[in-house]
Parts: C-alpha cells; structure tokens; sequence
C-alpha cells in the first residue's frame, strides 16, 4: 500500500479547491483572534504542576464548535471528521502529524462555555465586529422564532406533574436526574406537538444578520419574548413579526419607543381580513418572510434532526453557537475573502 507524501496531500487539497470548499473563504474572512480574550477567560485554570502536556489552543476548540453547529455533528462524530476530512483539518489548521482533540475535549470545552456563560459575550463580540466591518443593522428588522425539538422524555404522568411543578422526582436517583431534562416543555403548532425549547431571533432587514436572540422551552408563546429582542441600534424604525406577535400591549410598546409597526394582522370568526387588509399582509410578508430563510437554511444544515443536550444551560449554549455559526457562515458569503 502506498504512503502517502506531502504532494499527495497538496493534490487532494487542490482538487478540494476546485471543487469549492466554502471554509478557506470563511476561515480567509473572519478574524478568529476576536475571540481570544473570551475564550481564554474559560480556559484559563490554574495548574498544580509546570509539567506535562499543554492545553490545546483556545480557538482551535472554538472553531472546531463552529464546525459543530455548522454541521450538526455529535462529538464523538466530529472527532472523525476532523481526522478524516481534509477540509476540516485545513480549517482548523491542523496537519497529519497534529493531535486532534477528543470528543470529551470538545464536550467539557463546550460544558465550559455554557456554564459561563460566555456564548452570550462571543456572539455579541461577532456583532461588534459586523458592525465595525461595515454590516450595521439596517432597513429595519424581524422578530420570529422556531421550535427547537430534543428527545422526548419517557416519564410517568405523575413524574410530569412533578415536573411541571418545578419540582425533581423524589423517586429519582442522581444518575437519573443527570439523563434528565426538566426544563423543556410540551407545545402545539399547526395541529403537531414538538417537545424542547425555542429560539426566538432578531434580525435585521438589509444583512439577515441575527442581531438578538433568546432561548425558552417550546411553551412559552412567541409573543413573551419581544421587547427583550427589539434592537434600537437599528438605522430604520420599521419592526416586522407574525401575527402571533399582534397584542395591545406589543402595539403599545412599539408606539411608546417610536417604532413602526408592521405586524401581520389575524382574522377570526367574528371578523374576517378585509381585502385591504390581505392586501397589507402580503405586502409585510414579502420583507418579514425573510427571517423564514434563516430558520430554513439552519434546519437544511442541521437536516431537521433533534437538537441533543439535557438541561436548559447545555441547550441555551448549543443554540446560542448555532445562531453565532450563522452569522459567521452568512459573513462569509458576503464579505469578500482577505487572503
């Protein structure tokens, strides 16, 4: 069997090239160093001895998250890709004689972030520099969000009223409680029940830059999440959501701080949309159906499978590099490549 040279490689590499592979423009684009001070905060631990093998770098492991929530790829399968894709290896800057991070690595280095707290910091770091790289939020912005579905917890009808109660079964032992999720809950959309969490997003027009974001369980309604989500940064007053959105109270807030409402209006049985009124959602829903496409390009990335993780933090950090691997995905696209 043949060994493989450095010439092989550099072949293999070039044909990738030909090909297209979309992580040389984006790792080209993205000043990865942005991240350095945040990142080192969390893995920045004391060590016992001055001995031994060092830590492996802070950004490599953050990117190789980015690859993660790019690709939707459990740990323990990332570690094989890393090690069986050229691209990646590329990405991450690694060669064939370089250690790869195990999939417990990349676990407690995620566990680490969640915990915290700092996914939050990164993604509004990535924000600054947008703006500071000419992408302010322009033209206005959308509010909407989307179930994010996780394995469906087995549990008794007494062990869910606990739950629901905020209370942790009594009967459960620790090892239970840890494979555990009490914190996602049941709802219904178009007649289908999806049991998790949701991720409720800014965007803004011009870009589709996700500029705020929350996570919640699937039962919280849509219309909870709104004033923490408006952006006052944006260059235009024009604010756009569904008709879920459309309350006394979320017209009152947005006429209390200057905005212009463009919410999709609802009819019911009592009262039917006039023409005048279809009219005007199909004119809002040509600019609000815009936040559709970031949700479809995420569920095309991730092919629509659960999102695994147990407990309100794991899931909360899991979206919030999700939302952040788009933006930087999407910065790609835009911007032209550094070199």
């Amino acid at each position: 069997m043949k060994q493989l040279g450095f010439l092989d490689f550099d072949i293999r590499l070039s044909r990738i090239d030909k090909a297209g592979d979309p992580l040389v423009k984006l790792d080209n684009t993205v000043n990865w160093e942005i991240f350095r001070p945040i990142l080192e905060e969390v893995r920045h631990k004391p060590h016992k001895k001055n001995v031994g093998p060092r830590g492996y770098d802070a950004v490599l492991l953050f990117k190789i998250l980015i690859l993660q929530s790019l690709y939707n790829l459990a740990d323990e399968a990332l570690e094989f890709q890393i090690l069986d894709r050229y691209s990646f290896s590329r990405f991450l800057g690694l060669h064939a004689a370089s250690k790869v991070p195990d999939a417990t690595t990349i676990w407690r280095f995620r566990e680490d972030l969640a915990k915290a707290g700092k996914v939050e910091e990164l993604f509004r770091t990535f924000d600054e520099f947008l703006r500071d790289n000419g992408f302010e939020a322009r033209k206005g912005q959308i509010i909407d969000a989307s179930i994010v579905r996780i394995p469906v917890q087995r549990n008794t009808r007494e062990e869910n009223k606990e739950i629901k109660k905020g209370n942790i079964p009594k009967k459960w032992s620790a090892k239970k409680r840890s494979q555990k999720d009490t914190d996602a809950r049941w709802t219904k959309k178009n007649n289908v029940k999806s049991y998790g969490y949701k991720n409720h997003i800014e965007i803004d027009v011009k870009y589709k830059f996700i500029r705020e974001y929350e996570v919640t369980d699937a039962s919280v309604h849509d219309s909870n999440i709104f004033e923490e989500l408006l952006d006052p940064t944006n260059t235009s007053a024009d604010v756009y959501a569904d008709s879920a959105y459309r309350s006394r109270k979320s017209l009152q807030l947005l006429r209390e701080y200057n905005y212009r409402e463009h919410l999709q209006r609802k009819g019911s049985r009592s009262h039917n949309l006039s023409d005048r009124e279809k009219q005007g959602n199909n004119t809002r829903s040509r600019v609000r159906s815009r936040v559709e496409h970031i949700f479809g390009v995420m569920a095309q990335k991730t092919k629509r499978t659960v999102l695994r993780g147990i407990g309100y933090l794991r899931i909360k950090g899991k979206i919030g590099l999700r939302n952040l691997a788009f933006n930087i995905d999407r910065y790609g696209a835009l911007c032209p490549s550094h070199g």
